[in-house]
C-alpha cells in the first residue's frame, strides 16, 4: 500500500494541540531535560538548523495554531534520511516514539513541496 503522508511522533501530548508531539518537540525534550550530551545536543541542534533553513516552517506552526505536519511521503526518504542521527539520539536515550503513515491527514492549512499543515482541536485532526 502506499501512503501520502508520514509523521514521526511521541506518545507525549503537546499543550497547544494535545496532538503527540512531534519529532523536533521529543529533541527539545531531551535537551530541556538535560539528557543530552554536549555533543548530542551540538547534532540535534544543527539538524533543527538544517530544517530551519532548508524546509519552509508553516505560518501556522509560527503562529502557535492548532496544527501538526506530515512529510509528504514522495519526499520522506530524504527527510527521514536527515532525521536518523535523532531517532538515534531517541532510541539510545529511550524516548518511545512512533512512525505514522496515512492518507488521511484532515484539513490542510499549508502546503509545500515537503510537508503540509493539518488543523487539530482536542487532540484530533479535523
Amino acid at each position: 500500500m502506499t501512503f501520502q503522508y508520514m509523521r514521526i511522533q511521541g506518545r507525549e501530548p503537546s499543550y497547544i494541540t494535545k496532538y503527540p508531539k512531534g519529532i523536533f518537540s521529543l529533541g527539545w525534550n531531551l535537551i530541556r531535560d538535560q539528557i543530552l550530551s554536549e555533543e548530542e545536543k551540538a547534532l540535534f541542534l544543527s539538524i533543527d538548523t538544517w530544517f530551519k533553513e532548508n524546509l519552509p516552517e508553516p505560518e501556522p506552526c509560527v503562529n502557535h495554531e492548532k496544527v501538526i505536519t506530515f512529510f509528504k511521503c514522495n519526499k520522506t526518504q530524504e527527510m527521514q534520511a536527515k532525521l536518523e542521527p535523532v531517532i538515534a539520539l531517541l532510541d539510545q536515550h529511550q524516548m518511545p516514539y512512533d512512525v505514522v503513515y496515512t492518507n488521511f491527514v484532515g484539513t490542510i492549512v499549508y502546503e509545500d513541496d515537503w510537508q503540509v499543515a493539518v488543523r487539530v482541536e482536542d487532540g484530533n485532526m479535523v
